[in-house]
C-alpha cells in the first residue's frame, strides 16, 4: 500500500472540514431554536385551534383518526386554480427580462399566452369555482 494515498485522502478531507464545522453549527443552532421555543411555548391547543383554517375540514380527533372522511372538493380546487395562476408568474419574470432580446414576437406570443389565461379565468369565474360556499 502507497502512503502518499493515505495523504491525499487526508488533504481532501481538509478541504472539506470547514464545510463540515459550518453543518455542524447549523443543525446545532437549528436544534438550539426548536428545543428553545418548544419548551418556552405554550402548548394549550383549545377549541379555535382545532377549528378548520386553510384545509377545510375539521382536524383529526386523536380518539378517531380515521383517513376516510370525507372532505369538501373545493378547497382543492381552489389551491389548484392559485398554483396555475402562480406559474404564470414564473413565466413572466423571464418574459420581461429577456423582452428587449426577443422583440416584438416575443411580446405578442405572451399576449397572446395572457389572453388565454385570461379567458380561462373569466370563464372559471363565471361557472363560480372561486366562490367560496
Amino acid at each position: 500500500m502507497n502512503s502518499s494515498c493515505g495523504l491525499c485522502l487526508c488533504m481532501s478531507l481538509e478541504a472539506y472540514f470547514s464545510i463540515f464545522v459550518f453543518l455542524a453549527v447549523a443543525f446545532g443552532f437549528a436544534s438550539l431554536l426548536l428545543g428553545l421555543s418548544w419548551l418556552r411555548g405554550k402548548q394549550n391547543p383549545y377549541k379555535q385551534k382545532q377549528a378548520p383554517y386553510e384545509c377545510g375540514f375539521d382536524a383529526f380527533d386523536l380518539p378517531t383518526q380515521n383517513a376516510r372522511k370525507q372532505f369538501d372538493v373545493q378547497f382543492y380546487l381552489i389551491a389548484i386554480l392559485f398554483i396555475i395562476f402562480d406559474l404564470e408568474i414564473a413565466f413572466l419574470f423571464p418574459w420581461a427580462i429577456s423582452l428587449e432580446t426577443i422583440g416584438w414576437p416575443g411580446f405578442w406570443s405572451m399576449m397572446i399566452f395572457l389572453s388565454i389565461l385570461t379567458v380561462g379565468f373569466v370563464y372559471e369565474w363565471r361557472k363560480g369555482a372561486l366562490d367560496w360556499r
